[in-house]
This record gives C-alpha cells, sequence and structure tokens, in this order.
C-alpha cells in the first residue's frame, strides 16, 4: 500500500493492521499531537464520503494500492466549520418557517456538525438551541459566530483588535472596589461580566496558538509558565466570583484590583508579543 498525505509520500510502515480502519486510527494517534485533524480520505484514487467511512474501514488492507490523506491544521478545521454554521445561519434566517427545521437537520449532518460537537461543543449545543428556537436569535448567534470565526482565522489580529477594550476592562476591574462601596452594583456585576469574556477570548486564541504548537511549559505570562499562569489566573477568578456573592465588598476588591487587573494585562501582552508565521485561512463573512 502507497500511503500519501497531502500529496506526498509518507514514510510510514505498517506492522499488525489489517484493515482501513486500523491503518487510519495508527496515522490519528500520529499527527494529534502536531494539532492536525484527518479531512479527507481517498482510497485507490476514490473519495470516501463521510456517510461511509465506517463501512470503508473495514477494507482489508490488501484490497488498497493507493491510500490518499487530507490532513489539516486544527486552526482551518475550525475556521471551515464556522463558516459552514454562519453560511447555515444565514439561510436559516431568511428563509421560511416551514424550511428551518430541513436546514437544521442538514447543518446537524454536515461534517463541520460533527468537528463542532468533538472539538467545540460549547458551539455546537448554541447552535442547536438557536436553530431549535430556544436559545439565543439568529441574529444575535451569528455575531457570536463572526468573532469566532475572526479568532480562528487570524488570533493576532483579534488580538491586536481588543486592546482598547482590555484597557478599559482593567481599567474597570481597579474601580470595581469603588463601585462596590458606593453601591453601583450594575456596573460591578457589568464589569465581571465583561472581564468574564474577555478572559474567555483570551484562553480560546492561547489553546488556538496551543493548537499550532506553542507549548504550555515554555511560554511565558507574567514571568510564570503559562499552564502555571492560567492555573493562578482561574483560581483568582473563583475567589472573586465567591466573594462577591458572599457581599465581601474588601476582598472581592482587592482580587479584582491588584490580582485580576494586572493579571489581564500581563495575559494580554503576552498573547500580542506572539509572533506567528502565515495567512489567515479563510476569508470573513
Amino acid at each position: 500500500m502507497n500511503i500519501y498525505i497531502n500529496g506526498k509520500v509518507a514514510d510510514i510502515t505498517l506492522d499488525t493492521e489489517k484493515n482501513l480502519g486500523e491503518v487510519m486510527s495508527g496515522i490519528e494517534q500520529w499527527i494529534a499531537p502536531s494539532g492536525s485533524r484527518i479531512g479527507k480520505i481517498s482510497v485507490n484514487d476514490k473519495d470516501v464520503p463521510d456517510d461511509e467511512l465506517n463501512q470503508a474501514f473495514c477494507i482489508g488492507i490488501e484490497d488498497i494500492v493507493k491510500l490518499d490523506i487530507s490532513v489539516s491544521p486544527w486552526r482551518e478545521l475550525a475556521a471551515e466549520a464556522f463558516q459552514f454554521l454562519y453560511e447555515a445561519c444565514l439561510l436559516y434566517e431568511k428563509a421560511a418557517f416551514n424550511e428551518r427545521k430541513q436546514i437544521y437537520a442538514d447543518w446537524q449532518k454536515s461534517s463541520a456538525a460533527r468537528f463542532l460537537t468533538s472539538d467545540i461543543p460549547d458551539m455546537y449545543i448554541l447552535a442547536c438551541h438557536a436553530m431549535s428556537g430556544e436559545g439565543l436569535s439568529i441574529h444575535e448567534f451569528s455575531a457570536l459566530i463572526e468573532e469566532r470565526l475572526r479568532e480562528a482565522v487570524d488570533p493576532n489580529r483579534e488580538i491586536s483588535n481588543c486592546e482598547a477594550q482590555v484597557k478599559i476592562i482593567a481599567q474597570r476591574l481597579e474601580e470595581f472596589p469603588l463601585d462596590m462601596q458606593t453601591g453601583k452594583d450594575q456596573r460591578a456585576t457589568e464589569t465581571i461580566q465583561l472581564f468574564s469574556r474577555m478572559g474567555e477570548k483570551l484562553f480560546r486564541i492561547l489553546l488556538i496558538h496551543k493548537s499550532e504548537g506553542l507549548s504550555m511549559e515554555t511560554f511565558v505570562i507574567d514571568d510564570l509558565p503559562a499552564r502555571s499562569f492560567m492555573e493562578e489566573f482561574n483560581t483568582a477568578l473563583k475567589e472573586l466570583s465567591s466573594t462577591y456573592e458572599n457581599r465581601d465588598t474588601v476582598l472581592a476588591g482587592d482580587i479584582a484590583e491588584y490580582e485580576l487587573a494586572p493579571r489581564l494585562l500581563n495575559f494580554f501582552a503576552a498573547l500580542k508579543n506572539i509572533t506567528k508565521s502565515g495567512s489567515s485561512v479563510l476569508s470573513e463573512p
């Protein structure tokens, strides 16, 4: 069997594999550490559709002369899944009411939906709720997809574009103690919400870089390995939530001002300093 990955001969020696499924399982384990995923499979110059994979995996290796495998970076597959979902939502929004159920069903059967199910389940769940009329409106959800698509397409650009917002949130965290002391509860709650959303965004972008080989041990944030920084960041966030719920205004204010505000700025600065080569994988919607 001749094995090709992205059109190039792969130096892979088969051992005990008896069928295509066992071969693909081994190859998947081999490429997984790089953050890549298998996108398309062709057996003897015939593409294998997604809905025929289980059947194809039973093919014995003695019946395979040529195996072509398309491998894509995780970030590219994520961008493609978001792009497909975005287009499905546009179609759904413009469709007549009686046509929407079929659009939703078609999307659920797509490879894009399967990717989200396994790799980005929060967006899959939100999509299901939106297209079943139980969650965000399609218009609101589409805006969220656009944000996630921008992150996948060009994380460096997305980081640069949120710099002003990060500084505003850090300033609000520094003002958080005064807001609590002066009874500005609504503004204090908004500050926590803004901080949480931005923190989630920065973590998502960090994980995108991780999928492309960034080491959580050698990447340093505020003089700490990224893994250690993330643990301390999450601990401080949990402490803030607990003290805020218990109305411990003094401790909550100290955590917000002296722990989370500087950590947010340092986290952002570290991500901004990441230099990556390569261009966007897809155009924005």
